[in-house]
């Protein structure tokens, strides 16, 4: 009260900035939007950029709906059909996605499940007929409760759940459908055919297009995935892992560790994985992978390399903790640690390149047991070492971080078996060696050194070199070397 007596008294008004401030929101309101509508332009286009496919389905999408919609603008199809054309409209709305896989996943699913339901509910009206007008909707009612029943609760098994859930759910609805609404509504054969035809129409519209226009396949998605993740913690190993730490201090200061957080996104990729994996089942082959393609390995490959960036996430947290650890003990376990960290870098490179090119991986066996004659070395090392008078809480660190990477090398071991694994279930190409094979050296002169004997036996230090010549030929066509025959000896006599 005293405050706004204070502005009575100097002629303001109380109100006036509650004007003001909305005078200026309105007077910036022009120039906020343009920047709102700038802002999510950019992001439009970034996003786009990022994937073009994401483009692509967009237009697919629209392709096939304006395609299904002639069910209902053609008029000898709306005849035909009549009001039920819209289900084609609904199921590829429904159905379309962005991969092949998960569009034959929805599409199939769908069909065989309205084509199920409907003749289950066809036969249920059918049965429940013969109960006469009263019996009737109670048999209705039961068949609904129970099939709704067991369809809800096979929901709950695993495999059902990941692979028919969205089936089971339309085989539900359909058939609630088809049951209730025959209690009703005359025709119900004809109406079945209809939605079951529309349907099918929507379906195999999504199928074709997402097949036969710019197919986005998930198995691809998912061999890109796992590759991509062996590279991402094979370039923090390699690069700047262990090695940084266990690098002695210049000048007295200490060498600081570069960042690379890209291994943290290999942390979440699970169920990335398992989603695509489950619609790669549904695709059939292409490309360089044929149908029934081992897809259960990637998951397996992909469940080792998620356990190895964990280890490397408690790697880093030590890493780049603010403890001093004696130079001595750093002295004792650096070259062999740089050297456990580098070549599993390099044997996770070197398979992750094998499963981008789908080759034998067998390049990464030598970097594997480099990395494995390490740790035989650290422990070498450890036993010689006199750690009697060390300080035990001071060495604990670089100890800890000696450990994980000892854990590491047996992780990228389990990784180099598992992708080994998939090279043969997948039949990666064998690259053979193609080295040429040593060409023996060739002798200019061939001779033999014998003894002189005098003539009263007496053995003689004088002796005779014998030397065959040998004329070198020239190269032929097919590059094989011709050999001339040797000509005549000549005796040299050394006194």
């Amino acid at each position: 009260m005293e405050f706004i007596n204070d502005q009575l008294a100097r002629g303001e008004h109380p109100k006036a900035g509650v004007f003001e401030r909305a005078w200026s929101w309105v007077k910036a309101l022009p120039g906020n939007f343009k920047n709102k509508v700038t802002k999510v332009a950019k992001n439009t286009i970034k996003l786009g950029k990022d994937d073009p496919r994401r483009v692509i389905h967009s237009l697919k999408v629209a392709v096939a709906l304006t395609l299904v919609s002639l069910l209902y603008y053609w008029r000898a199809l709306y005849d035909g059909l009549g009001v039920a054309g819209m289900w084609a409209v609904l199921t590829v709305v429904v159905v379309f996605e962005f991969t092949v896989g998960a569009t034959l996943s929805k599409g199939l699913n769908r069909s065989f499940a309205t084509l199920l339901a409907g003749a289950l509910g066809i036969g249920a009206n059918h049965l429940a007929s013969l109960f006469g007008e009263q019996g009737e909707p109670i048999i209705l009612g039961v068949l609904v409760f129970l099939l709704a029943a067991a369809s809800t609760f096979s929901r709950f098994f695993p495999r059902i759940k990941e692979r028919y859930d969205y089936g089971v759910l339309i085989f539900i609805l359909t058939f609630s459908m088809v049951t209730v609404s025959g209690y009703r509504v005359e025709g119900l054969l004809q109406m079945a055919y209809q939605r079951l035809i529309t349907i099918l129409i929507g379906g195999g519209t999504c199928i074709i297009l997402s097949i036969f226009l710019c197919p986005v396949w998930a198995g691809e998605d998912l061999h890109s995935l796992i590759a991509s993740n062996i590279d991402k913690i094979a370039n923090y190993l390699e690069g700047i892992g262990g090695g940084e730490y266990f690098q002695l201090p210049k000048d007295g200061k200490s060498t600081k560790v570069t960042q690379n957080n890209g291994y943290k996104s290999v942390l979440n990729s699970k169920n990335t994985e398992e989603s695509w994996a489950n619609f790669a089942r549904w695709e059939p082959g292409h490309g360089r992978f044929k149908f029934r393609h081992p897809w259960k390995q990637y998951l397996k490959t992909g469940a080792l390399v998620r356990q190895c960036a964990y280890q490397i996430e408690t790697l880093n947290s030590h890493i780049n903790s603010d403890v001093q650890v004696p130079q001595e003990f750093l002295q004792i376990i650096q070259a062999s640690c740089i050297t456990m960290s580098t070549e599993s870098g390099k044997a996770l490179k070197a398979l992750g390149t094998a499963i981008k090119t789908m080759k034998d991986p067998k390049s990464a066996c030598q970097h594997l047991e480099n990395s494995k004659n390490a740790v035989e070395e650290l422990h070498i090392a450890l036993k010689a070492a006199s750690l009697e008078d060390a300080d035990i809480l001071a060495i604990i660190p670089a100890a800890t971080i000696a450990s994980i990477l000892v854990e590491i090398v047996t992780c990228v071991e389990k990784i180099s078996m598992s992708v080994y694994e998939l090279s043969q279930l997948a039949d990666f190409k064998v690259v053979e060696a193609t080295v040429s094979p040593e060409i023996k050296p060739q002798l200019l002169h061939k001779g033999s050194i014998n003894p002189i004997l005098l003539d009263d036996g007496d053995y003689n230090p004088h002796v005779v070199i014998r030397v065959d010549e040998i004329d070198m030929g020239s190269h032929q066509e097919d590059d094989k070397i011709s050999r001339q025959t040797p000509k005549g000896p000549k005796q040299i006599e050394e006194v």
